[in-house]
């Protein structure tokens, strides 16, 4: 059976094994010490939230949740940056039950919804956002800067 829950502090490092295989996933180099410490301070500092998907006591998926504000709603909405089955448990419905879990965690914050972004060669999720009633935008162009400053060990 599957449960969907918030993780512990405890389960962090079990966390940051996914996490840092969907970053992978993503072409960053793999880096399970920042992984550790990232996840840390979402954590602790209550800067996201998370659910984990957890089947015989394992942690199999996750889902990670920004809060955002819409100032010409002057509304609250969630920003969802992260969503992850581990390969080994896809295709059960487990990214399924955590957008669920996302979902109902809008209503409950009265949020006025979920905002997300995917790559066009994510087939998995271009797949699985508009079965659980997500709509693909088609008004808007997105844009990014990247601060020429920035200094990374991503590099």
């Amino acid at each position: 059976m599957i449960h969907i829950k918030h993780p512990s502090l405890d389960q962090l490092p079990a966390l940051a094994q996914l996490f840092d295989a969907y970053r992978v996933f993503y072409r960053k180099k793999t880096d399970l010490v920042g992984a550790i410490t990232f996840l840390t301070e979402r954590f602790e500092r209550k800067e996201s939230v998370l659910f984990v998907a957890e089947i015989d006591q394992k942690l199999v998926g996750f889902t990670q949740l920004y809060p955002l504000f819409s100032s010409t709603n002057m509304e609250k909405m969630w920003l969802l940056n992260d969503l992850y089955v581990h390969p080994d448990h896809r295709r059960k419905n487990v990214g399924k039950l955590l957008m669920n879990a996302a979902q109902d965690h809008c209503k409950t914050t009265k949020a006025r919804g979920i905002s997300l972004e995917t790559e066009k060669n994510n087939l998995p999720g271009n797949i699985l956002y508009p079965k659980m009633g997500f709509t693909k935008d088609e008004d808007h162009n997105f844009y990014f800067w990247e601060n020429p400053s920035f200094s990374s060990s991503e590099s």
